[in-house]
This record gives structure tokens, sequence and C-alpha cells, in this order.
């Protein structure tokens, strides 16, 4: 099955792999989806989607075992202060459902930004775009394609 996501990166002739995962319902969790990957937790990423109260809807990406800081996230997003938007938002605003965001793709080029632990790593793990399937990409081409901002998140 190709997503948005990855048919965004086959157009841009970005190498990446797809993972397969079982879905539990009752535990989308991004821990979960390391944890059935096998894979050290610091290198699987989720993706969150907050709102500022200056620059509107933006993006973290952090390591699946943290909690994003929303002070440090408001000061990288140019904001004083933030909250994570809505999961009924989640939708509407990305095209993406919960447990399945994927930083590639979204409906709108949203301000993205990604915790700086992902520079330990030569590739992570981001969603694909739908539950099941996690994408493992050199760090520095989601970097680059995503146009991420690299910073303190967590």
């Amino acid at each position: 099955m190709k997503t948005n996501a990855l048919r965004l990166l086959d157009a841009a002739k970005i190498k990446y792999e797809t993972v397969n995962y079982d879905v539990d319902e009752s535990d989308l969790s991004a821990v979960h989806v390391a944890a059935c990957l096998g894979e050290d937790i610091a290198c699987v990423f989720k993706t969150l989607v907050l709102r500022g109260d200056r620059t509107g809807v933006f993006v973290c990406i952090i390591p699946s075992d943290k909690e994003v800081d929303l002070k440090k996230a408001a000061k990288a997003s140019g904001n004083k202060s933030c909250a994570m938007t809505k999961m009924q938002e989640l939708l509407p605003l990305t095209g993406y459902i919960r447990g399945g965001c994927s930083p590639i793709g979204m409906k709108r080029q949203y301000p993205m930004f990604i915790h700086d632990t992902c520079m330990q790593f030569e590739k992570i793990y981001v969603s694909a775009g739908c539950r099941g399937m996690q994408v493992h990409i050199a760090t520095q081409d989601l970097i680059r394609f995503a146009r991420l901002t690299v910073g303190d998140l967590v």
C-alpha cells in the first residue's frame, strides 16, 4: 500500500524502507509501535500537532517515549504559549488520523520542528501516514524534505 507520504518520497527520489506492524486499537502509542518494531525506542518518533497563540498550527516530532514540553515548543515556534490540538481536529488539519500522523504529506505545510536527539541517529522511524506502517528514513533526508527545524522540544 502506498500512502500519500510514500508517494511524495518516491516522487522526490528519497530512499526509505517501510516497516509494517500489527495495530492494537487499544494502544496506539508510539511506545507500542517501537516495541512492535523491536527497535531502540529513542529512534522511533511520533508526530504531534499543536496550536500556538501567535502562529497557529505547528508540528513537533519527538521521540516516542517522551512528552512535548509546551514551553519549549512555544519558544521554538515563536509563540508565547501553545497547546495540543484536539483529536477531532487532526484529520481536517493534516489529512491523517491518530496513530497514523506523518510529518510528510500533510494537507498544508505547517512549521515543523524535530527534537534534537534525532541527530544521534543516521536513520529514524516516523509514521508512513497510516496505522500499521512506519517509514525508516535517513534523518538528514527527512529534515531536508519536510523542512524541519531541529531543536529542544522535550
